[in-house]
């Protein structure tokens, strides 16, 4: 009854832009720190940025500083990841996660998982 769902990846060209969304479901997103993750085929679940719970801090990958951007729409129980410049290194499938504890910024482990969602840069 509690899980997340990712929608918006797709197919992109190089420098074009996607708009990522988390969409919570029987609970209150506003309450949960939130991550979003990616992983390529063959490749480790690398974390991409971490909003925290109350302050709206948030931290991003090196890789993707600059050209990301998360958001929260609380009336909508949603949280959004801006991908703005995209590369082909980008693709992967993408994860957002959320956790109720009062921890770091981007915690250790998540309580939530979506399924991920597919975005693929190419031209």
């Amino acid at each position: 009854q509690q899980h997340l769902v990712e929608s918006g990846g797709g197919l992109v060209q190089p420098g074009g832009s996607l708009r990522l969304s988390c969409a919570a479901s029987g609970f209150t997103l506003q309450n949960y720190g939130v991550g979003w993750f990616r992983q390529a085929p063959g490749k480790e679940r690398e974390g991409v940025s971490c909003m925290s719970r109350a302050d709206g801090v948030t931290h991003y990958a090196a890789s993707v500083r600059g050209r990301f951007a998360v958001s929260r729409d609380n009336a909508k129980n949603m949280v959004y990841l801006q991908m703005n410049n995209l590369k082909p290194e980008d693709t992967a499938t993408y994860y957002c996660a959320a956790e109720s504890g009062w921890g770091a910024v981007c915690p250790a482990e998540y309580e939530f998982w979506g399924q991920g969602t597919q975005v693929t840069v190419a031209s």
